[in-house]
């Protein structure tokens, strides 16, 4: 049964995460983990300052289905099943010590799969005390007057053949992105409940919602259903363009998996992260796939701990599905949200004209018919039509060079250019030089001040409603007919 319940499917992170959440449940506002590289005897340890568990208490959560998931629980607690700390570790271990100390009284029980399958005949037996040899592993607890430490050896799931030291650090790092993210809520304000630190550093917290950002576009107010499983609380974010975003917040901001697969739902229980993206099987006549035009759209959703049952929490806390009495009521809420998100992620984060609130002239234009949509590059963008009015003769040629390029506009290939991971389509002289940028605005410039006879002033107006130098207002005012 025992080797069975490793096949739960938790990730080393998410395994890590259970343990923390026994952690919460026991009242602790401080974490240790801590990551010990030494091959085949590598060890993974957690040591909380909570209220420890008497002797008694620590027999009980080391017994398999010794609580069941529909006695009632404390508003608290992030445990359903009884189940995480022995699926979590078992996952990724055959030998799981736990020692606590409550009231300065310590205890310290083992579980040993490989003296277990040697002794099929004994039944199930739990170990007191540490292995031999790892005892100075949980010594660390004895500074301690309460606390439970949980330690993980014979980590053959983790340590395998041809495992280094550097998949050892990759792992670090990624549970580290993982934990920022899980428990951001309660690691996050200028008095934190929870510290967590890793190998003695701070995990800083994560936040999907980018609070506070000056160029995020939307946010809804709180919308709250009170239902047969307590109280839910929804709340809808666009964020900003990446326009809007210096690379290390775009870098930052895209989370452990990536804009695109990051959108969508974060559910959480006590402020505990459960689910971080997707669309939760919602949708108009079939799912929802996470998709690049939806990728700023992330939506808070807030469940109490008497609701697990009701929206299909699993054992490792990684899916949730919403009742059918909700279903209409989210999905509306996420229409808008992925609305507003996809105009936004279409608008290149291109702002009104500042002066007079006019939208800027695009050189692209989208036209939708039966068959589909078509790109268009524009007549009447300024920059367009001054060539198409000075070309004579070569009006049709020119024409038909347009023509052309509209016809193979590589849209496939861009997108997919776009797509996570890549990034790396520049648009709007990005990083180009402010001389490139120059050269251009003096051309345009010269042909309405010039050919067009426009003034100054007008000339500066219309170029700041031109797509892409409403970007740079800087360089446009600075504009002179008098300038060499």
């Amino acid at each position: 049964m025992l080797e069975a319940l490793r096949g739960v499917g938790y990730s080393v992170e998410a395994a890590l995460a259970d343990i923390i959440d026994n952690s919460i449940s026991a009242h602790a506002t401080e974490v240790r983990v801590e990551f010990d590289w030494d091959e085949e005897h590598s060890r993974i340890s957690v040591l909380d300052d909570g209220c420890g568990m008497s002797d008694r208490e620590l027999e009980r959560a080391m017994q398999l289905g010794a609580k069941s998931p529909l006695d009632a629980r404390d508003a608290s607690d992030l445990g359903r099943f009884g189940m995480g700390l022995k699926t979590a570790s078992f996952s990724h271990c055959r030998r799981l010590t736990v020692a606590t100390v409550k009231e300065k009284v310590s205890s310290c029980l083992r579980w040993d799969l490989d003296e277990l399958g040697r002794s099929e005949e004994s039944g199930w037996l739990i170990f007191e005390g540490p292995s031999d040899g790892s005892e100075a592993f949980i010594g660390s607890l004895a500074e301690h007057t309460h606390g439970t430490l949980v330690l993980w050896e014979a980590l053959d799931r983790i340590v395998t053949p041809g495992y280094k030291s550097s998949d050892f650090s990759d792992l670090i790092d990624r549970v580290e992105a993982h934990l920022a993210m899980v428990f951001h809520r309660l690691l996050d304000g200028a008095r934190p409940r929870l510290k967590i630190f890793l190998n003695g550093n701070p995990i800083a917290p994560w936040d999907p919602f980018m609070m506070g950002h000056p160029a995020k576009p939307w946010v809804s107010p709180v919308a709250k259903l009170t239902t047969t499983g307590g109280q839910i609380e929804v709340q809808c974010h666009v964020l900003p363009h990446k326009d809007k975003l210096t690379e290390r917040e775009m870098e930052h901001a895209a989370g452990v998996a990536g804009w695109t697969s990051q959108q969508g739902f974060y559910v959480y229980r006590n402020e505990r992260l459960l689910v971080a993206g997707g669309w939760l099987g919602l949708g108009q006549r079939r799912a929802w796939n996470r998709e690049e035009a939806h990728r700023l759209a992330r939506i808070r959703l807030d469940i109490t701990n008497t609701a697990d049952a009701e929206w299909k929490i699993d054992i490792r806390k990684a899916t949730a599905r919403p009742p059918t009495s909700l279903r209409g009521w989210l999905t509306k809420l996420a229409e808008e949200t992925r609305d507003r998100a996809r105009k936004v992620y279409a608008s290149r984060g291109g702002p009104i004209n500042r002066s007079g609130g006019q939208p800027i002239e695009q050189a692209w234009r989208a036209d939708h018919t039966k068959t589909g949509v078509r790109y268009r590059i524009d007549d009447h963008h300024p920059a367009i039509a001054a060539v198409l009015e000075t070309c004579g003769e070569n009006l049709a040629l020119v024409k038909a060079m347009l023509r052309v390029i509209e016809e193979t506009v590589p849209i496939q290939k861009i997108w997919l250019d776009t797509a996570e991971g890549k990034e790396a389509s520049r648009i709007g002289f990005a990083s180009e030089p402010p001389d490139a940028v120059l050269e251009v605005l003096d051309t345009l410039f010269l042909d309405l001040t010039g050919r067009r006879g426009l003034s100054d002033e007008t000339a500066r107006r219309m170029l700041l409603t031109m797509d892409p130098f409403q970007n740079y207002p800087g360089l446009v005012n600075a504009m002179s007919s008098d300038a060499p």
